[in-house]
């Protein structure tokens, strides 16, 4: 297992930008609909753009790929945590402290009406990634996503070292059998398989120009419609071309993947993933007051829609900045002396 050539980076953060645009989208329409100022359109439009949810699949595959060679550079499961936690955590526990102190005061969700063993019982699940696997309330929307993706490291990490390190198959064996048992149990965390099998082998799909775009753009499509209208398992079909064709250099969606526009979504994409919901939040809260006023729903619903772009983009820009740049920059100085003598450089790229 190779660290990623720099060559695939720019198709990775593309990819990246494009799940995050594909989730925003969905909450675009969403959030407007469950407060009751979405404008009527058609059923088969509205069933079209909620499957741009299946964008947490693109970044499960993303993560297959990435973390074998995150994990094989950083020689040791312990500073490959630490850059995972440094990565995971300032802005997931910054929302995380914003939602469990102003959530009760709007009486957001469920936080009407809790008893404070609830509150602290949510608040400790929700910090561990445990409450899908608990079956309790999600507090941040997207976050449930990072339960499979701890899931994801800490089983790859313990089956890394059996088979790598320890050389021993008979300790593997059970790892692996977890894995396969979760998969079976939650079919999507199968799209990580497809990133570890672009890591593992090089299948490059080589369709240039318009006709690898196109390509690209059907086998994404045929991946969404898979997953929402047959099974995950058969998606992994187009998601295994459309993977393969975009870490093609000079393919059709390489190449278009590689515009400033998608590359920029890419670097920002976590922190907008997690922080766009709370910018919608205000607006959703405003247009639901309006509409009760009587103001046209066009009018309230397509302007949520561009406000809730722009604020968007702009709190994932600012989240980036001050947490995943500065705030991490911070962290690490603080405590990577104190936890390892050497300095390590390891695991400070962004798409590491």
């Amino acid at each position: 297992m190779n660290a990623p050539k720099q060559d695939f980076l720019p198709a990775i953060q593309g990819l990246r930008g494009i799940a995050a645009l594909s989730v925003l989208i969905v909450h675009l329409y969403d959030m407007p609909l469950l407060a009751g100022f979405m404008a009527p359109i058609w059923p088969w439009l509205g069933s079209t753009i909620n499957m741009g949810g299946h964008g947490v699949e693109l970044f499960f595959m993303i993560s297959g790929f990435l973390i074998p060679a995150s994990l094989v550079r950083h020689r040791s499961v312990a500073k490959f945590f630490y850059d995972r936690c440094l990565r995971i955590l300032p802005v997931f526990v910054l929302l995380h402290l914003t939602l469990f102190t102003i959530g009760p005061i709007v009486g957001y969700k469920f936080f009407k009406g809790i008893d404070v063993g609830t509150y602290v019982q949510l608040f400790l699940v929700n910090l561990a990634f445990l409450p899908d696997a608990l079956g309790l309330p999600i507090g941040q929307q997207n976050a449930w996503t990072l339960s499979y993706e701890w899931a994801f490291y800490i089983l790859f990490a313990a089956t890394f070292v059996a088979i790598v390190q320890q050389k021993n198959w008979m300790l593997a064996l059970p790892l692996i059998a977890l894995a396969v048992a979760g998969i079976w149990f939650r079919p999507i965390a199968a799209y990580f398989l497809v990133g570890l099998l672009f890591r593992a082998v090089d299948l490059p799909i080589r369709l240039g120009g318009w006709t690898g775009l196109l390509a690209g753009v059907v086998c994404g499509a045929a991946m969404y419609v898979s997953i929402e209208y047959l099974h995950p398992f058969i998606g992994l079909v187009p998601g295994v071309l459309l993977f393969g064709m975009a870490l093609t250099q000079n393919s059709g969606i390489a190449t278009a993947l590689s515009a400033p526009s998608l590359q920029y979504l890419g670097k920002i994409s976590y922190s907008l993933y997690l922080v766009h919901p709370f910018a919608l939040f205000p607006l959703q809260m405003i247009g639901a007051k309006l509409a009760g006023r009587g103001v046209d729903l066009w009018l309230l619903s397509g302007t949520f829609a561009v406000l809730g772009f722009v604020l968007s983009i702009v709190a994932g820009a600012i989240s980036y900045e001050l947490c995943e740049v500065r705030f991490r920059r911070f962290l690490d100085a603080a405590f990577r002396p104190r936890l390892f003598r050497a300095p390590d450089g390891a695991g400070q790229g962004h798409l590491a």
